[in-house]
């Protein structure tokens, strides 16, 4: 009766158009007042605990991070200084748009920040070097998922601060994988170029080590963002939460001083900051409520107790779990089926014996694919904007299948190797 209630007007309100967050919150005092005698209180304690966590005040400011940086047109300065670097290399420029998502995504924390940032530098720069443009918008969008996962990852820190996980072991966690996805779609394109030898344009452009070596100089602004806000957290000097602010505030003072920051330009991108924040808040009030009402009525637990009944293996519950993530990334964006799925997944999956860093790290590769499957993977619309519409969001999706099938090969991976996840975390702060 509850799992029927529960289903039914989540799939009903949601079918009705009705927004994420308030059809998770609706669906909370439905089963308040059928199962739980109304207790109108419990919904206030929800949300007074949503907003009164000291880890979750950091995702305003990371939000506020990624739009300034977005805004200052610094990513013009990273991304000229990678391009002499990979014209020797087969798949040539092709590789910029891989390393400077990862670099971007290292400091801005969101997806869909990487992919705009860095997709409305490198389109207009390879189409006019004759570079194809479907397959430049479907490394872009899949590059721009490099964000979520590479510290500091905002889906990183809503997943810690609501699971009680540390934020500090999960942005560790981060690094390795966020390093082997961005190799592996390297070699991809490398083994691409070398077997269509007319995929890419052929390219004069050369530049010596030495030019190479002074151009690299340029990314001094990352290195200087990673040190204010991942520096400051291994270190012990600050908290996420004020590593955040901290990287916020040196990323205004940079856009001034050395990028096109203007008055009207911060304030634009500080209210599209408010209005980002304000969507996301929904979600979390939302998903909080259910998961209180969820958790009284004791649905996780009898999740959990059917499971080991049915005596699945832990590797067949992630697999299911993983098949539940690949559909709803399909119609809904990351955050929301995260929020809404994770009350339910977290405690089977840690009764099953997963490490719960590692299911963070899972998780978040689970989204990153939804981010760019068709029809709601947003990357795919904000690239094909980017390109004007001389690629379509159709073609886009076609072109980011073999990016698509790589994270799915890697994340098997990382399920067969959890070490590989696991290791940096356990070894620096054990």
């Amino acid at each position: 009766m509850i799992w029927g209630l529960l289903i039914a007007s989540l799939v009903v309100l949601l079918l009705l158009g009705v927004p994420i967050g308030v059809a998770l919150g609706a669906t909370a005092f439905l089963l308040i007042e059928a199962f739980v005698g109304g207790s109108f209180q419990l919904a206030v304690t929800a949300t007074w605990n949503t907003f009164n966590s000291f880890t979750l005040t950091a995702v305003s400011a990371f939000i506020v991070l990624g739009e300034v940086l977005l805004a200052s047109g610094l990513t013009s300065r990273i991304y000229a200084s990678v391009l002499p670097l990979f014209q020797r290399f087969p798949g040539k420029l092709m590789h910029t748009n891989v390393a400077v998502g990862a670099l971007f995504g290292s400091v801005s924390g969101t997806s869909l920040a990487t992919a705009a940032a860095v997709g409305s530098v490198a389109y207009p720069q390879l189409a006019e070097r004759g570079y194809p443009k479907g397959s430049v918008v479907g490394l872009l969008a899949a590059s721009g998922t490099l964000g979520i996962i590479l510290p500091p990852s905002l889906i990183l820190v809503i997943y810690g601060a609501t699971q009680d996980v540390s934020v500090g072991r999960l942005f560790l966690a981060g690094l390795i994988p966020g390093m082997f996805l961005a190799g592996a779609f390297m070699i991809y394109i490398v083994i691409r170029a070398k077997l269509s030898a007319k995929w890419l344009p052929e390219s004069t452009e050369t530049s010596t080590w030495q030019e190479t070596i002074l151009a690299l100089v340029g990314l001094w602004p990352i290195a200087v963002l990673m040190m204010a806000v991942l520096g400051t957290i291994y270190l012990g000097v600050a908290t996420p939460t004020e590593a955040a602010a901290l990287g916020a505030f040196a990323t205004v003072v940079m856009g001034f001083a050395f990028g096109t920051l203007t008055f009207k330009r911060l304030l634009e991108a500080l209210t599209k900051s408010v209005v980002s924040f304000g969507t996301i808040a929904l979600i979390m009030v939302g998903a909080a409520m259910l998961t209180q009402v969820i958790s009284i009525l004791g649905l996780p637990m009898q999740l959990t107790t059917l499971v080991a009944e049915m005596s699945l293996g832990k590797y067949t519950v992630f697999l299911a779990v993983a098949v539940i993530y690949l559909v709803l990334g399909c119609f809904f964006d990351g955050l929301s089926v995260m929020l809404m799925t994770l009350p339910l997944t977290f405690p089977m999956m840690m009764a099953a014996g997963f490490d719960p860093v590692w299911y963070g790290i899972a998780v978040t590769i689970l989204i990153e694919i939804g981010m760019i499957t068709p029809p709601v993977g947003i990357n795919l619309f904000v690239l094909s904007a980017i390109s004007r519409g001389q690629v379509s969001v159709a073609e886009a999706s076609r072109e980011t299948l073999p990016y698509w099938a790589i994270m799915l090969a890697c994340l098997g991976i990382f399920t067969a190797f959890p070490e590989i996840i696991t290791f940096l975390p356990n070894w620096i702060m054990n």
